[in-house]
Order: structure tokens, then sequence, then C-alpha cells
């Protein structure tokens, strides 16, 4: 049966946890979204070079489990901040590696013609980009991006491994005290799904807005 005064007592707790998991998600999403940016960008440039060390990179972030870059970021390679904000940025790192194959895609599907069009009126390669290739790439990898939002609010539990208090945490911490898995893990897994589906939510919002602008 699930205990709902035991769920009621836990909610402080784990409304600090859910904080974490969205402080994490965000932050990490941050990372990933700029740093995939411009790994994108590089993937689909002239820069033979440039392109041969972002797929090094992509090879190894992809094929390294996102628990095994935690740990080395946060004792491995132990950098000068939080465990919190060290797996931020090593689940940011990750993130990037995807989200460069997301951000190439939208730029192939761009057509030629619009670039070269620019380039004849003078545009740099950072002007093109900016405002004739990226604005149109993102509409088209919206979805792609809100799942990887999803991925990042769940993986953002394997943060917990290194002691960083989300909401996967608290829970089990409040398990061991109590001993009631289920109703704890019935109320971890409902707020995961209630944040999804905002997220989705929101991402079908925005991406309604921009079809309703390009049309």
């Amino acid at each position: 049966m699930i205990n709902l005064h035991l769920i009621y007592d836990s909610l402080p707790a784990l409304l600090h946890g859910t904080f974490i998991t969205l402080k994490i998600a965000f932050f990490s999403c941050l990372i990933g979204l700029s740093g995939g940016t411009w790994l994108g960008i590089a993937q689909t440039g002239n820069n033979k070079l440039l392109k041969l060390l972002v797929s090094i990179y992509i090879t190894i972030i992809r094929g390294t489990p996102m628990l095994f870059q935690i740990i080395t970021f946060v004792y491995i390679i132990p950098l000068p901040v939080s465990e919190l904000y060290a797996a931020i940025i090593a689940i940011g790192i990750n993130s990037s590696a995807y989200i460069c194959e997301i951000i190439r895609s939208g730029i192939l599907s761009i057509s030629k013609g619009q670039k070269e069009a620019a380039q004849i009126l003078g545009l740099s390669p950072w002007q093109i980009n900016r405002y004739i290739v990226l604005p149109q790439a993102f509409r088209v990898i919206l979805p792609a991006l809100g799942n990887e939002f999803f991925t990042l609010i769940k993986d953002s539990s394997l943060a917990s491994i290194v002691g960083v208090m989300e909401l996967f945490k608290e829970g089990s911490i409040i398990i061991s005290k109590h001993y009631d898995a289920i109703s704890i893990y019935f109320i971890v897994g409902l707020i995961y799904l209630t944040l999804t589906s905002l997220v989705s939510i929101t991402v079908n919002h925005i991406q309604k807005k921009a079809t309703y602008v390009k049309s």
C-alpha cells in the first residue's frame, strides 16, 4: 500500500531533490547546447583537421558511460568545484557530444543554395551561421533537443553516485530510514513523470509558435 503520510512528510526533502535535479538538467543542457553547437558547426565546416578532432571527441564521449565520466571529473581529474558542479560539467560534456550530432543534422537540412546566396551577398561564415543557418536548423531539431532535455532530467540521477543530493538520492535516503520503497519510489517516479511531461508540453508549445512564425 502507498503510505500517503510518509509521502507528505517526505515532500520537503523530495522537493529539494527535485530542485537539484532541475538545476543539474538545466545547466548541463546549457553546456551541452553551447558546446554541441560549436562542435556541430565545426563538423560541417571545411577544416579537415578540426572535423577529425571533433570526431575523436564524439567517439570517446559517446563510447564511454556517463557514470564513468562523472566519476572521472569528481575523483580522477578533481576540479576546484563541488561534486554538484563537477557532475553538471561531466553531464554537460556528455550531452554536447549528442547535441553535436543533432545540430549537425539540422545544419545539413538547410539547402546549400541559401549559403551560396549569402556568400554572394558578402556575408562572413559567422554571419551565415548566425543569421541564416542556425535559426532554421533549430526549428528543425527542436523536438530532438526536447528529447535530449528529457534524457538529462533522468540522467541527473547518476550524480547521486558522487553524493549529490538530487531527487533519486533523497528518495534513497528516505527509504533507508523508513524501509518503504514502494511509497517513495512511487512519488519519485511521479515527480520525474511530471517534470518530463512539463518539458514535453513546453517544447510542443515552442514548436507550434516557431511553425506559426515560419508560415
